[in-house]
């Protein structure tokens, strides 16, 4: 057996696709995908999709963990002694994939909001093609969390049989209007912003707006019991914790991430509608033809239980788990003791061994 890791973790590992034509019609010339690939060269590939403001990262290294280090690793839920993992920079994005801060290679300048409006299955479409280049024709599963759970919707319903389980993670068939209300006041706060220039802003760091959008998404993301619980009103000169905490975010964001970027991948989200072109949610979850597995998280405000589940039993073959945290919406990033076993066991039943090939 072959446990040699093929393809480390670098910034700059991309695969190009050429021209991609969108959903919309436009095309977009020499698209790039980054990704990270990870494993034993043989396994059984995971193909991992990442979150609004994550990178093809999942794993990371040592010196830089990624951002499901500890769900996905050497012995982890998701094993890396077991599979080999795949996670793509989706298209739009910022972290070395093709999107608004690329150059256009037909004017040389960056596209900013030139870019053509994405879909979520502009980002599945694409990752199929790079998949292709990769030598990838099937994988075991398909597994996300928030923007990544609507790609794995997605996948299992524009590509039904490359792959053998799906895996959705905090994310409904479509994005509620609570949602797309969040995402409005996070865009606006961007867009509103005399910097932002309409999108020709110099620098990242001088959009203040940008910060208030991330602390709108914050609020969502987590539970007013978990801000209780740790900020408990603590006050550290003027500032009450939370406020710092806040404050704190707004700035990290900046630093990695690209505004315009944001607002792409918001206005995909708004769109995710598994329906559009399907008929109805009962008439798109039958379409699915591989065990589909859906987890809900305990004070999610943006995907809610009473979304997921509901939805989830209507696909021939699915499994619905709800998680008790105080996390809310990011418990799909946090403690993996609580549901990483339930993961590593369906993950594993009847899992095909290509070790020995």
């Amino acid at each position: 057996m072959s446990i040699k890791n093929v393809i480390s973790q670098q910034a700059h590992t991309k695969v190009s696709i050429g021209s991609f034509t969108l959903e919309s019609g436009e095309t977009l010339q020499d698209v790039e995908l980054a990704y990270e690939r990870y494993g034993p060269e043989n396994a059984p590939v995971i193909l991992i999709c990442h979150a609004l403001t994550g990178n093809q990262h999942a794993v990371g290294s040592s010196e830089n963990p990624g951002w499901w280090n500890g769900l996905v690793g050497d012995g982890c839920a998701i094993d890396t002694t077991a599979f080999q993992v795949v996670t793509f920079n989706v298209l739009g994005g910022c972290h070395g994939s093709t999107g608004p801060a690329s150059i256009n290679p037909e004017t040389k300048e960056p596209y900013r909001l030139n870019f053509p409006k994405i879909t979520i299955r502009d980002i599945v479409h694409s990752q199929y093609e790079a998949l292709k280049l990769l030598d990838i024709h099937e994988v075991h599963a398909v597994v996300g969390g928030s923007l990544g759970g609507m790609q794995t919707l997605e996948w299992g319903l524009l590509y039904p049989t490359f792959m053998k389980q799906l895996y959705a993670l905090a994310a409904t068939p479509y994005l509620s209007d609570y949602g797309i209300a969040f995402n409005h006041i996070g865009a606006r706060a961007i867009q509103d912003d005399p910097a932002f220039s309409n999108g020709n802003y110099d620098k990242n760091e001088q959009l203040h707006g940008f910060e208030i959008a991330r602390m709108a998404g914050m609020v969502t993301y987590r539970s007013g019991t978990l801000f209780q619980k740790r900020f408990d009103r603590h006050q550290s000169e003027s500032l009450y914790d939370i406020q710092s905490y806040m404050d704190y975010q707004g700035e990290k964001i900046k630093e990695r991430f690209d505004a315009n970027s944001y607002l792409y991948l918001l206005e995909a989200m708004n769109h995710h509608d598994i329906r559009r072109s399907r008929g109805t949610l009962q008439e798109a979850a039958t379409q699915y033809q591989v065990p589909l597995f859906t987890v809900s998280f305990e004070h999610d405000l943006l995907y809610p239980k009473e979304l997921i589940k509901p939805f989830s039993q209507l696909a021939a073959n699915s499994e619905h788990l709800h998680v008790q945290t105080d996390y809310g919406h990011d418990g799909f990033l946090v403690e993996f003791n609580q549901w990483g076993s339930w993961l590593y066991h369906k993950l594993n039943e009847g899992a095909v061994n290509h070790h020995d090939n």
